[in-house]
């Protein structure tokens, strides 16, 4: 079971995105996505998401809260991705190598090419201030079924 992290620094109604444009045979390339990756031996959700925020743009949060756990079913791989937004942070922002980092307009977001399930969360993240647990199942590149806190939602 892949673990990993995905973390939204929001501030002044904008949040820090990564469009993932530089690696090739990348899942996510062409895509625009928070930041985050896979945990490492022996880490916490929230040491994985300090460490990929850190390593990705060079900024320590110093604010976040633990958000959600987002569940990815498909016929090739299951994933469980511990989900954080922030609001602070310290230190000079510096490229990527995965992708070219932007600060994009909260409610534009929805706009740019990322995920359907990515849709389905960035919209809980807007509603709710509750911890939640989402199911996103795929079928291909196709959400096919979510389901929020055991509960099936409409699509």
């Amino acid at each position: 079971m892949l673990q990993t992290s995905l973390c939204y620094l929001i501030r002044d109604g904008k949040a820090l995105m990564l469009h993932r444009v530089k690696k090739k045979d990348d899942v996510n390339h062409d895509k625009w996505i928070g930041i985050g990756g896979k945990f490492e031996r022996g880490e916490s959700p929230e040491e994985c998401m300090l460490r990929e925020f850190r390593e990705e743009t060079g900024l320590t949060l110093t604010a976040w809260a633990y958000r959600g756990i987002v569940t990815f079913v498909s016929e090739d791989w299951c994933e469980y991705m511990h989900l954080f937004t922030a609001t602070a942070c310290e230190g000079e922002m510096r490229d990527c190598d995965e992708g070219t980092l932007e600060w994009v307009e909260w409610d534009r977001i929805g706009a740019l090419p990322i995920w359907e399930g990515d849709r389905v969360f960035l919209q809980l993240l807007r509603e709710r201030e509750t911890f939640f647990s989402l199911k996103l199942v795929y079928e291909g590149e196709t959400l096919v079924r979510a389901m929020l806190n055991g509960q099936a939602m409409r699509l």
